[in-house]
């Protein structure tokens, strides 16, 4: 019995062991990053138009005339227009991409200013951060995210050798991200300015920043949140009850309290897709804001924990690339990008969880919004990029097509023998 219950111990911790090998041979290869980021993207968009379409169906059915899928062709245009944008972005040469940091920031500053100019500037949701361009409307503080990230890249990677020094580190980096920063929450958008200070948080950390700044800076933000916070009633409602939104069920706790709701009800696999009953009027804000909570009443724990393991894959590849690279700019974007996706992604979810207060946070990928899509699908193109220059990769993609050429060139001749 003994020997027994040896060999099986053995036979289960040789299969483990073999797993854990064969995992870490697949994890060491040249175009993993390439793939991961390439897999994980397109099952996350896949996944997001599939609950737009559900989420937003009832929203548009009442608000365009009986046209159940009204919000969901808005969305499937914008990724449409989105992914040839992202893969010109995945091609272009690494110079060329510098190159567009200081017209990036500059066209965002303008941009983020002509949302205050009265005529141009439409206020959503009690914030005034979008821009009306004829029949065009815009989220500048969206395309802000990548322009800032471009250009502390750049920066940074130009300034590689004096970042020893923290006067260079912060200098001019602070004062410029700070001004973009301020005009965003001069149009009253605090969630996505917090999205900015984490990442210039972020990027100064990747870069060596003296450890006494972050807690400095964390303490400037929380005194600035609660004075942004208490200018607003609303705002100062969610901020001192999102902990419990049952307490003020029929007010600031409303969208925070069904949002729960969504997320219980849905199970271990959820009610199917369509069948969630928080969207019929229930739950504010379903196709946008809170369609994870929706996505957790359809597709249940599994479903929700898919989406989390997407951006968690997203993460570690996005991660890898930077570790790996010898190119600084590549370094920097590419941890700057990472910080970007994976901190609003959490942001997003502790709101729909009532972990924080609810700030109006798209989920990147999933929720509606051209917006947010298109800065997100450009940003992980660079990723891919980024991927294929990793070590050996460039040489194993460059393999890869050789053998695809010979394949087919072998096909093409063996078909002309037969005839």
């Amino acid at each position: 019995m003994d020997v027994t219950t040896t060999a099986g111990q053995q036979r289960r911790q040789g299969a483990v062991a073999g797993w854990v090998a064969a995992t870490k041979h697949a994890l060491d290869r040249p175009l993993t990053s390439y793939y991961l980021l390439l897999g994980a993207s397109t099952l996350l968009l896949t996944i997001g138009l599939m609950m737009v379409l559900s989420a937003s169906s009832v929203y548009s059915y009442t608000q365009y005339d009986g046209n159940s899928y009204y919000v969901f062709f808005r969305q499937l245009t914008w990724v449409v227009l989105a992914l040839p944008i992202a893969f010109v972005a995945s091609r272009l040469p690494h110079r060329l991409i510098r190159g567009l940091a200081w017209p990036g920031l500059a066209v965002s500053t303008v941009l983020l200013v002509l949302t205050q100019v009265p005529g141009l500037g439409r206020e959503v949701n009690g914030n005034t951060n979008w821009l009306a361009l004829g029949p065009l409307t815009i989220q500048p503080s969206e395309i802000a995210k990548l322009a800032i990230i471009l250009w502390c890249a750049d920066l940074y990677a130009r300034k590689e050798r004096l970042l020893g020094d923290w006067k260079h580190t912060l200098i001019p980096v602070l004062p410029v991200t700070g001004l973009l920063t301020l005009l965003v929450i001069k149009g009253g958008d605090l969630g996505t300015a917090l999205v900015l200070f984490a990442i210039i948080l972020g990027m100064l950390w990747v870069v060596g920043a003296p450890a006494r700044l972050f807690g400095g800076a964390l303490l400037v933000v929380a005194v600035l949140a609660l004075w942004l916070a208490s200018t607003s009633a609303e705002r100062l409602e969610r901020l001192t009850n999102f902990a419990d939104p049952f307490k003020n069920y029929e007010g600031a706790g409303w969208q925070a309290a069904h949002g729960l709701f969504a997320m219980s009800s849905g199970g271990w696999f959820g009610k199917g897709i369509s069948a969630s009953q928080q969207k019929w009027g229930s739950l504010p804000e379903a196709h946008t804001d809170f369609i994870f909570a929706v996505l957790g009443e359809e597709l249940g724990l599994v479903g929700t924990l898919l989406v989390l393991a997407l951006f968690l894959t997203i993460a570690y590849a996005g991660i890898r690339v930077a570790t790996r690279t010898t190119d600084p700019f590549v370094r920097y974007m590419a941890a700057g990008i990472t910080i970007w996706l994976t901190v609003q992604m959490m942001i997003n979810v502790g709101m729909v969880l009532a972990l924080l207060p609810v700030i109006g946070i798209p989920l990147p990928l999933v929720s509606y919004g051209g917006s947010a899509l298109l800065p997100s699908l450009v940003a992980l193109g660079l990723l891919v990029s980024f991927a294929r220059s990793e070590p050996g990769a460039a040489a194993a993609l460059k393999a890869k097509r050789r053998r695809r050429t010979a394949g087919v060139t072998a096909n093409g001749g063996l078909s002309r023998r037969g005839k």
